[in-house]
């Protein structure tokens, strides 16, 4: 693929002005600000993907699984051109293509309709090897989940095949905002590493951190990476 991200329209500085913008009482703020850098990070320097390139059969997915409170994903969205900030305003208004969850067909650079919890990580691993069945191993796909969505019998059948499999194309961004019910014998790291993934964790608003970890090589195997935030901007 020989187009990148395209330089964005704004300043990461302006996402909370662009969230500011969506209103309402089903806005579920702390799960959107939890994502907003790790959604950031992907967008400005390391999905291969553009507004002129959504269709292209060579280019990144970003799968949004974690589809409660997308106000930062819409952000992130409009600051790179996917659409214009004039939507923002009517955020889950009767009529706007910007819903309480996203929906592919409606949102301009979505990959997915999301919102309902442990579909994400089964469709990024689907669409990996789909890829692979049509010749196509240079695109990457990504996929955010949340650390409560880990919950979800679905994503344990996924996350057990992907290692084994060898699923290089596979990374997955978990948002560990402490939000799930029950706890995991040494935390949701050592989960994907039991299963053959490469892992890390970092700190979910450290941008060089995240860059860092969503870069590092892991040749023959899925990546995760764990995001450590507080829910809190």
């Amino acid at each position: 693929m020989t187009n990148t991200t395209a330089a964005p329209a704004r300043d990461h500085r302006d996402m909370h002005r662009l969230m500011s913008l969506m209103t309402g009482a089903e806005k579920h703020g702390p799960a959107a600000t939890s994502t907003l850098d790790v959604l950031w990070v992907l967008y400005d320097r390391v999905l291969r993907v553009t507004p002129d390139t959504v269709d292209a059969p060579d280019r990144d997915r970003f799968l949004l699984s974690k589809g409660h409170g997308p106000m930062a994903y819409y952000a992130v969205l409009a600051a790179h051109g996917f659409f214009g900030e004039e939507l923002l305003p009517g955020f889950g208004s009767y009529g706007s293509p910007l819903g309480h969850h996203p929906d592919r067909m409606l949102v301009p650079g979505a990959e997915i309709g999301s919102g309902s919890l442990g579909h994400g990580l089964p469709l990024a691993l689907g669409s990996v090897l789909g890829l692979r069945a049509q010749g196509l191993t240079d695109p990457r796909v990504w996929v955010l989940v949340g650390d409560a969505e880990l919950d979800e019998g679905s994503n344990h059948e996924a996350l057990a095949y992907a290692g084994p499999a060898g699923l290089e194309q596979l990374h997955t961004v978990v948002i560990d905002n402490a939000s799930a019910s029950y706890a995991r014998p040494g935390g949701i790291a050592a989960r994907f590493e039991a299963a053959g993934w490469s892992v890390a964790s970092v700190d979910g608003r450290d941008h060089e951190a995240l860059y860092a970890a969503f870069t590092a090589p892991h040749p023959g195997r899925p990546r995760a990476v764990v995001a450590h935030v507080d829910p809190k901007p």
